[in-house]
């Protein structure tokens, strides 16, 4: 079954790929990056030509010179745009995290817009069928963890797209913590939420093409039509900063590349009664609580974890938990993000948290479970492993999950 899929999968990129897409070793890296966006539109949209068009996107989805492409494609005679869909947070990015716009049309275009938001499978596909399009378009920039929902949203509009009989192009766009490898632990299918369908890693290392191309080959029971039109002059090795690109926030406390390059190891304090940031200036990069106090910075320093030290801070986030109270903990700072782990740092951070700080504990509802994937971190923890058993935890499963997504990988 799997090899059919594949083959299927082959069948329908194929012709995108002679088009608009080339294979990474078969040219020296371009001057510049060029997204699947630039690309498209330099070829004249011709993926697109006679097609009905829906885009699913957010702030994110810019170009070079920061016009967004509903606008830049709205005024070119050359694609006919006649949707476009918002995902959590909206397609303006009005919304905070948990919420949506709704449907409305957009005052710039007049375009209708669409909420996908918490809708998957066949309400979803209504969505898609009651705009009327042909082609579903998807541009947004991700942030390289499994956590992070727009991937969620690319996986649910894939699926609702071939119940309605929909052709599906993503445009890909560069992973801001880079490509190089996945890590963490995979998510076990008993606990799949919107922050987690399937059994990826918790920081994945992989483009949003190269997810579609897997989500396609893996996880759906009948993969969609399905064309990707991949970047030029990205490598694996690459962070953002390396693409020339803005950076527009693709979330409200998603302010710069720097948040993305520690967020999937920090935002596992969403599970926890600490603050993970959320109401200051550096969401992701503060951590703490009422009462914790240096001793925790010493102790995470003591450890040596490559790449990051950790600054005794104090803080008082304007919203969300502790708000307008001045708590103790840890800022990070990288100062070498080719050595730099995030899902090690935060195994590290949660376990000399728990051993330094009596007030510890994880939320109620073990939301924990659901960013790791399993009660695997959580239980250890508890019962008092180190940083290096509960990374060890994981070895076998991630060391699978690498294996299976080589076979989708676009770039060198």
């Amino acid at each position: 079954m799997r090899l059919s899929r594949r083959a299927l999968l082959a069948a329908t990129t194929a012709a995108t790929a002679a088009s608009v897409s080339s294979p990474a070793s078969a040219a020296p890296r371009p001057a510049r990056l060029r997204t699947g966006f630039e690309r498209l539109a330099a070829d004249g949209y011709a993926p697109l030509d006679g097609q009905k068009v829906g885009i699913v996107t957010n702030p994110t989805g810019v170009t070079r010179d920061v016009r967004h492409i509903v606008d830049v494609m709205h005024a070119d005679d050359r694609v006919n745009l006649t949707a476009v869909f918002g995902p959590e947070h909206g397609f303006r990015g009005t919304a905070q995290a948990g919420g949506s716009e709704g449907r409305y049309d957009d005052p710039a275009t007049g375009l209708p817009v669409y909420d996908t938001y918490l809708k998957s499978g066949r309400p979803l596909a209504d969505v898609f069928t009651a705009s009327g399009v042909d082609t579903v378009v998807f541009d947004i920039q991700d942030a390289g963890a499994r956590f992070y929902t727009y991937i969620w949203t690319l996986y649910d509009c894939m699926e609702a797209a071939q119940l309605a009989g929909k052709r599906f192009v993503v445009l890909d766009r560069p992973n801001p913590v880079t490509g190089r490898a996945a890590l963490g632990p995979v998510l076990h299918e008993e606990f799949a939420t919107f922050v987690g369908r399937k059994p990826i890693a918790q920081a994945h290392g992989m483009t949003v093409a190269e997810l579609a191309l897997l989500f396609n080959g893996e996880f759906l029971d009948t993969p969609v039509p399905l064309e990707t039109v991949r970047m030029t002059g990205w490598k694996r090795s690459d962070l953002y900063d390396a693409s020339g690109l803005p950076w527009v926030p693709p979330s409200p406390n998603m302010p710069t590349p720097d948040t993305a390059l520690v967020y999937a190891g920090t935002c596992l304090f969403e599970g926890t009664n600490l603050s993970e940031g959320r109401g200051t200036t550096r969401p992701f990069e503060l951590l703490g609580a009422e009462g914790v106090d240096g001793r925790w910075a010493a102790a995470v320093n003591g450890l040596g974890l490559p790449g990051v030290r950790f600054r005794e801070a104090y803080f008082a986030p304007t919203f969300s938990k502790f708000q307008g109270q001045t708590i103790g903990g840890v800022q990070l700072h990288v100062h070498d993000r080719t050595a730099f782990d995030p899902v090690r740092t935060g195994i590290a951070l949660l376990v000399t948290a728990k051993r330094t700080w009596s007030g510890f504990a994880w939320r109620a509802d073990n939301w924990i479970d659901k960013l790791t994937g399993s009660t695997q971190v959580r239980t250890m923890i508890d019962a008092g492993a180190g940083t290096d058993e509960v990374v060890a935890g994981w070895r076998r499963e991630l060391a699978a999950f690498r294996r299976v997504r080589e076979e989708y990988l676009l770039y060198r």
